[in-house]
């Protein structure tokens, strides 16, 4: 059993019919991690989160939570998770306080205990002038904040996250962050997926990438960047330019902006020849930016066969 490793996934494999929605999915998690669980619309991120908290059965693999098993010892298993769903699955008919403490209550936290837990989340949250509204009489922002407190109720040692910041505004999304930081700080392992690109890049340490249910990469995020690199070269031109001329296209050069630019990859030429070549043509260079690859540039390669994404300049 090793309990060094949060989240253990073996050969996970689930069909919904004949539609293969996870096919042999492998990879770890480990303890203290803050990992990023990256893909695209049905690639299979909740499918594999419901596998790992066992919301949904699955037809071949292991996953296993600090060493246990989560269909043989579920009960040890998820009683090691907070889970942040997507969706406000809270019960109609209890209040915010009652939501907390009920919570506890499914994983045996006295309910002195419990009392006092929620307490301090409502207080932590800001929720705590809300204790006894009925949830359908919060904000967005905040069912999404008593979402994160019912999760932590419990004190886990993993804190699943599924688009935990989806619709909200900027400032909260900000403050939030924050929040995920210092609990991954103080020991709890935060498992993360997001369409916010912007968001695994600043919070993640690894990132996973699941597509069309299969795990295409998992890597510490600075080393997938790393390999994934392809830095560009944008090239600010005096004038429009319908076509590349024959020589510069040989060097690899591409148009952008509508033509009032043109971009190279990094490593193609030297960057004084391309230039020389430019003024040969009798036009004059504006300016030269360098665009550094980003996670989003690999998470969109990585999820469209390769084919890089347009490039803006």
């Amino acid at each position: 059993m090793n309990t060094s490793v949060a989240i253990q996934i073996n050969g996970l494999t689930k069909y919904y019919g004949r539609f293969c929605a996870l096919n042999q999915v492998s990879f770890d998690v480990r303890e203290g991690d803050f990992f990023g669980f990256l893909g695209p619309n049905g690639a299979g991120k909740t499918t594999t989160i419901s596998a790992v908290t066992g919301l949904a059965n699955f037809q071949k693999g292991e996953v296993r939570i600090f060493g246990f098993d989560v269909v043989k010892d579920y009960r040890k298993a998820r009683a090691l998770i907070g889970l942040v769903p997507q969706e406000f699955n809270f019960d109609p008919f209890l209040t915010v306080e009652q939501i907390l403490i009920y919570e506890a209550g499914y994983f045996g936290v006295p309910k002195r205990e419990a009392k006092k837990r929620a307490d301090e989340l409502l207080g932590e949250f800001q929720l705590s002038a809300f204790r006894r509204f009925d949830f359908r009489k919060l904000s967005g922002g905040l069912k999404r904040r008593l979402l994160i407190a019912r999760a932590l109720m419990h004190r886990p040692r993993i804190l699943i996250l599924d688009e935990p910041t989806a619709g909200l505004d900027l400032e909260l999304r900000y403050r939030l962050w924050d929040f995920f930081r210092r609990v991954n700080q103080e020991g709890v392992t935060v498992f993360l997926t997001t369409h916010y690109i912007e968001e695994a890049e600043k919070l993640c340490q690894r990132i996973g990438v699941i597509h069309e249910g299969n795990m295409i990469e998992v890597d510490d995020k600075e080393e997938l960047i790393r390999r994934r690199s392809q830095n560009m070269i944008e090239i600010k031109l005096d004038r429009n330019l319908n076509d590349v001329p024959t020589e510069l296209s040989e060097m690899g050069v591409r148009l952008g902006s509508g033509g009032s630019s043109v971009w190279v990859r990094e490593e193609e030429k030297s960057l004084s020849k391309l230039l020389r070549a430019i003024h040969a043509h009798g036009i004059e260079v504006l300016g030269v930016h360098v665009k550094k690859t980003t996670l989003e540039d690999v998470f969109f390669k990585l999820t469209h066969n390769g084919n890089e994404p347009t490039h803006r300049f």
